[in-house]
């Protein structure tokens, strides 16, 4: 007589079955929670290498204009030529352990939560450290890698500015990078939500009369652009860098690059040449089960590093006394 196919009901939730599905599901997730909540990514220089420590941006100078005379021998000028290396901070990572038991019981609702919170201390990092080297270079006045690169600044407004003097710093500084000849593109400036909304209420940047029906309203609760240059709300700028988050470690030691008390910003004006990232290894998620823990460590993790390419391009508008 022949047997009868036997259904085994746990085979279809056993751990070969449900880690794969878990998996597909669970990276996507992350990467999609990383991408939506970092607001540097694609408004800086980014660059992925294969392997090594880091990497070298060519910095090249400005050539002169001059008169020649009849008869004399063209010698040709030098031309500065520099260099900024970035290099790659220790592997950033996320983790969590996910017991078997709390999978089966509430699936894919915990996975869910555990995605965004994996992707966005990711994220929250990833944004930290790239102010925290921006606001340091502002405030320290960092120059670049040649001489024709002008040093970083930071227009102190006073102590307790009004939204009136916010506004007329934006402005200002819209005319310094035009003077700097910074492109007047892919600028962006990246404000504190309080100020974020005191811009919306003041609506300066909304007067119809001038053109900008279309960018934002207070109705709508939102703002895209001033003085032609990008508006973008952060949590992450106006913090103590290094002490209220995380610092950086390279080769296992404690570095300083990410380290300065940024509590002072209200709006910091970039390009997108200012910065850099050099990355590694890209965001990506990986899981391993465990018998002896009878549940599924995952870990999110990505190895970047980043520096301050074009100094020039970057202004840091504070409260503080000038």
């Amino acid at each position: 007589m022949p047997q009868s196919t036997t259904t085994t009901a746990g085979i279809p939730a056993g751990p070969s079955h449900s880690d794969n599905l878990y998996l597909k599901v669970f990276s996507g997730e992350t990467m999609k929670v990383f991408n939506k909540r970092t607001v540097l990514k694609g408004r800086h220089r980014e660059r992925t290498i294969t392997s090594g420590k880091s990497a070298q941006f060519a910095a090249i100078g400005k050539a002169a204009a001059e008169y020649h005379t009849p008869g004399n021998f063209i010698l040709g000028q030098d031309i500065n030529h520099g260099e900024k290396v970035i290099t790659i901070d220790d592997m950033l990572i996320s983790s969590t352990f996910v017991s078997n038991y709390e999978e089966a019981m509430n699936h894919y609702e915990t996975r869910s939560e555990y995605a965004f919170q994996m992707g966005d201390s990711l994220a929250q990092a990833y944004d930290q450290h790239l102010f925290a080297i921006a606001t340091k270079a502002a405030v320290n006045a960092t120059t670049g890698a040649v001489a024709e690169m002008g040093p970083a600044t930071e227009d102190k407004i006073g102590a307790t500015p009004s939204i009136s003097n916010i506004v007329d710093a934006l402005y200002n500084a819209a005319a310094y990078f035009d003077a700097t000849n910074i492109p007047d593109t892919e600028r962006t400036a990246f404000v504190t939500p309080s100020i974020y909304w005191d811009l919306v209420q003041d609506g300066s940047f909304l007067d119809r009369d001038f053109g900008n029906e279309g960018n934002g309203s207070k109705s709508k609760g939102g703002i895209y652009r001033a003085a032609g240059i990008e508006i973008v709300p952060s949590n992450n700028l106006a913090l103590n860098f290094g002490t209220a988050t995380l610092g950086g470690k390279r080769s296992g030691a404690d570095i300083a690059d990410y380290t300065v008390d940024g509590t002072k910003s209200l709006v910091l004006i970039m390009q997108k040449q200012a910065l850099g990232t050099v990355k590694l290894m890209n965001l990506a998620t990986e899981k391993e089960y465990q018998v002896g823990r009878q549940g599924t460590l995952m870990v999110s993790r990505m190895a970047c590093g980043h520096g301050v390419l074009r100094p020039e391009c970057i202004r840091l508008i504070s409260a503080k006394a000038p």
